[in-house]
C-alpha cells in the first residue's frame, strides 16, 4: 500500500504540492532523498535493491511517483516500477514522462501500478494493471491508493475486504485536505502532513514485516522547491527538509 496526495493549481504560490507515504516491505532497504545525476538533475529517494525510486522531481520542475496497484490479473513483473519512475524524470514536461511510460509499456510488462506524472501545466495519471488507463486531472486536490484514485476504484476480488476499506480512507482524506478559504500551499502541506501520520485515516500502516516506511512532502513554487522527508512512519518520525 502507499498514499499519495496532490494539490494542482490551487495555489498561486506553488502549482505542485504533494503529500505522500511509502509503504513497503520493512527489511528492504533504502536511501533518503538526494540530489541525483540521472541523465539531467533529480531530488529523489533511492531503493537500493533494484536503484529506482518511487517519487522524485527534475530540474525542469517535473514530479513522478508511483504507487502499487491491486489487481486479479498476475502480472509478468519484467522490471522495476521505481526504474520507470527514474527513466520518467528524465524527460522534460508531464506529458512526456506519461508518452515515455506508454511507450514502454508496449514493450514491457510491469507489476500493477498507479504511476502520476505532474508540473505547473499538466498532472496525468496512468494506471496498469495489464490494461493500461490514462486520466488527466482537474485542478484540485487529488489522493492516489492502490485501487485506484478519486472515487474510481478497482475492488479486486483477491483482497476485496481491504481495498474497500482502503477506498474509503481514500474519501475521508480528500474530503479532509479540501482547501480551506484563504489557505496557503504551506498551511495545506501542515494539515496534509498531519493527516497522513493519523492512523484515523489508515493511510499510515505497521504490520508484520510490512508498513509505512518513509514520508515525503514535497512543494514545487515560484519562489523555490522544498523537500521535506521522514525517514521512516511518520506518526512517529520526524520531518526533515533535504538539502538539495
Amino acid at each position: 500500500m502507499c498514499t499519495f496526495t496532490l494539490a494542482w493549481q490551487v495555489f498561486e504560490d506553488a502549482p505542485v504540492v504533494v503529500a505522500a507515504n511509502r509503504d513497503e516491505q520493512l527489511g528492504r532497504e533504502s536511501e533518503p532523498p538526494a540530489r541525483r545525476d540521472w541523465e539531467r538533475p533529480v531530488v529523489a529517494p533511492q531503493d537500493a535493491e533494484a536503484g529506482g525510486t518511487w517519487l522524485g522531481y527534475n530540474d525542469a520542475g517535473v514530479l513522478v511517483s508511483v504507487t502499487n496497484r491491486w489487481a486479479d490479473t498476475d502480472l509478468a513483473a519484467e522490471r522495476s516500477r521505481g526504474l520507470l519512475v527514474r527513466d520518467a524524470l528524465r524527460q522534460d514536461t508531464a506529458e512526456d514522462a506519461v508518452r515515455y511510460v506508454e511507450r514502454d509499456l508496449d514493450g514491457r510488462e510491469y507489476d500493477g501500478f498507479n504511476l502520476v506524472a505532474v508540473d505547473a501545466d499538466a498532472a496525468l495519471l496512468v494506471e496498469w494493471d495489464g490494461n493500461r488507463r490514462v486520466h488527466q486531472f482537474d485542478p484540485g486536490v487529488h489522493v492516489v491508493v492502490n485501487v485506484g484514485a478519486d472515487g474510481r476504484y478497482t475492488i479486486p476480488s483477491r483482497r476485496e475486504e481491504i481495498a474497500e476499506r482502503q477506498a474509503a480512507n481514500a474519501d475521508r482524506l480528500r474530503e479532509h485536505l479540501r482547501p480551506e478559504p484563504g489557505e496557503h500551499s504551506r498551511e495545506w502541506l501542515d494539515r496534509a502532513a498531519a493527516a497522513i501520520s493519523d492512523h484515523e485515516f489508515g493511510v499510515c500502516i505497521h504490520g508484520d514485516g510490512f508498513g509505512t516506511r518513509s514520508s515525503s512532502l514535497v512543494r514545487l513554487g515560484a519562489d523555490g522547491d522544498s523537500y521535506e522527508y521522514a525517514d521512516g512512519p511518520p506518526c512517529e518520525t520526524p520531518f526533515e527538509p533535504v538539502d538539495a
